[in-house]
C-alpha cells in the first residue's frame, strides 16, 4: 500500500448520501459515467481557495484529506490556482488563462468561495463572479447538483417547523451554462430617448436533452421521482423545456415518476411541504433561485456542498455559501460544506465512493459530538462552540478512527 506523499510545492493528500448518476459521455472508462477518471492510486486536483473565508476552510479541508490519505493509502496532489478577487488583485483577471489550463489538466477541481465588498464596484469584467461564469462556460460545466438534506442533529437550526423539515432530502439539478445568464442578444441600449435593458432566455433542444438525462439518472438512483420546474404557461422556452423533458423521461427513464410544476408554485411548495420533492430539475435562473431556497431548509448554507459537472473532463466541487468577508480571518467559518464538497469530488470525479462516505459519516459524527461553529450554534442547545480550525481537526480525528463504510 502506498504512503501519502507530502511536498512543499504541492500539498499531496489522500483522498455518501448521494448516489452517483450515470450518463453517456462523461467518461469512456467502465466506472460510473459521472466519474471523470477511474479509480487509481494518485490524483491531481486543482485547489482554488478564492476569497474571504476561503483560505480558512481550505486549510481545514486539507487537513481532513491528509488524514484520509494516510488512512486509505492513496494520493491527491493539490495544486493551488487563482480565481475571483485574489486573481483580480494578482493578475487583473478574475480567472486567468493559466488557472483555466491548470483546471482542465486536473482530475478534479475543489473551489472554496469567491467575492467580497472590495470588488463590488468594479466593472463587470473585473468582478469575481465573472471569473466563476468563465470557468463554468470554458470547462463545459452544464450540470449543477445541489443537495439539501436536513440532518437530525441540526433540525432546530432551520427557521421552519420540525414537522415540515424533518426527513427532507432534496437534490436540485440545475442547468448551468444556458438560459438568460448566457443568452444573446443582451445589453442596455437607448430606445426612443430612454435606456432599455434586455436579456434573452434561450435554450436549444440539445441543451435541455442533456440536463434532462442527468436529472433522470440522478432521480433513478435516489427516490425515483423527478419534478421538472418551468413557466410553460407563459414562456415559449419553457414549453420547449417541458416537451423535451417529457420525451426523454418517457423514452429513456420510464421507471422515474415525472411531474411538472410552475416555478412560482415550486417556490411556495418548497416552503409549504418540501418532503414531497426528491429530485428537481430546472433551468439556470429558476435553479439559481430554487436551490438557494432549498438550501435554507437545512438551516445554514455552511452545511451544503455542490457539484458542477460536464460531459467530459474534471468537475468543480464547492460549498454553496459565499465568501463571508465580514468574518474572514476570525476563525468563525464553518468548513463542513467544503469537507462535504470534497466528499462529492471523491464520489463523482475520483471513483472513491467508500472514502466519500467516510467523510460524510465523519461530519455526522462531529455533529453527534455536539461541536458547532457559530452559524449552526443554537442558544441553549448544550453544544460546544468552536472555530473553523478546531472543527477541521475534529473531523480529521474522526476520519482516522471511524469504521470504514461498506459501499455497493
Amino acid at each position: 500500500m502506498k504512503l501519502p506523499l507530502l511536498t512543499v510545492a504541492s500539498f499531496v493528500v489522500g483522498a455518501s448520501a448521494f448516489a452517483p448518476a450515470t450518463f453517456v459521455g462523461r467518461s469512456k472508462a467502465p466506472q460510473s459515467a459521472l466519474n471523470a477518471v477511474g479509480k487509481k492510486d494518485s490524483y491531481s486536483v486543482t485547489l482554488l481557495p478564492g476569497d474571504g473565508i476561503g483560505p480558512e476552510i481550505t486549510a481545514a479541508t486539507k487537513g481532513v484529506l491528509a488524514t484520509l490519505c494516510e488512512r486509505c493509502g492513496f494520493e491527491i496532489e493539490l495544486k493551488e490556482a487563482l480565481i475571483g478577487g485574489a486573481a483580480i488583485d494578482a493578475k487583473n483577471d478574475p480567472f486567468p488563462d493559466e488557472s483555466l489550463e491548470q483546471c482542465r489538466g486536473s482530475d478534479s477541481v475543489l473551489l472554496a468561495c469567491i467575492g467580497g465588498y472590495k470588488w463590488d464596484n468594479n466593472p463587470r469584467e473585473l468582478r469575481p463572479e465573472t471569473g466563476l461564469l468563465k470557468m463554468r462556460k470554458e470547462m463545459g460545466l452544464f450540470a449543477n447538483l445541489r443537495p439539501a438534506k436536513v440532518l437530525s442533529q441540526l433540525i432546530d437550526a432551520s427557521t421552519l417547523k420540525r414537522e415540515v423539515v424533518e426527513g427532507v432530502d432534496v437534490m436540485v439539478v440545475r442547468e448551468l451554462t444556458g438560459d438568460v445568464y448566457f443568452g444573446t442578444p443582451k445589453g442596455i441600449d437607448v430606445v426612443d430617448g430612454e435606456r432599455v435593458g434586455y436579456n434573452n432566455m434561450i435554450y436549444s433542444e440539445s441543451e435541455i436533452d442533456r440536463i434532462a438525462r442527468v436529472a433522470g439518472d440522478v432521480a433513478s438512483k435516489r427516490g425515483g421521482k423527478l419534478c421538472s420546474v418551468d413557466k410553460a404557461n407563459v414562456l415559449d422556452v419553457s414549453q420547449l423545456w417541458r416537451e423535451v423533458v417529457t420525451d426523454i423521461m418517457e423514452k429513456d427513464f420510464p421507471d422515474v415518476e415525472l411531474s411538472h410544476m410552475y416555478v412560482d408554485n415550486a417556490a411556495m411548495q418548497l416552503i409549504r411541504w418540501p418532503k414531497q420533492f426528491d429530485t428537481i430539475v430546472c433551468g439556470n435562473i429558476f435553479g439559481d433561485i430554487l436551490s438557494d431556497e432549498a438550501s435554507m431548509l437545512v438551516g445554514s448554507l455552511g452545511m451544503l456542498p455542490s457539484a458542477s459537472l460536464g460531459e467530459s473532463g474534471p468537475g468543480v466541487f464547492e460549498p454553496c455559501h459565499g465568501s463571508a468577508p465580514d468574518i474572514a480571518g476570525e476563525d468563525k467559518a464553518n468548513p463542513l460544506a467544503m469537507i462535504l464538497s470534497a466528499a462529492m469530488m471523491l464520489k463523482y470525479d475520483l471513483d472513491r465512493a467508500a472514502e466519500a462516505q467516510l467523510l460524510e459519516d465523519a461530519v455526522e459524527e462531529v455533529l453527534d459530538q455536539k461541536l458547532r461553529t457559530p452559524d449552526i450554534k443554537q442558544e441553549g442547545d448544550g453544544c460546544k462552540l468552536i472555530g473553523c480550525a478546531e472543527m477541521g481537526k475534529a473531523v480529521s480525528d474522526i476520519v482516522a478512527k471511524l469504521d470504514m463504510p461498506v459501499t455497493v
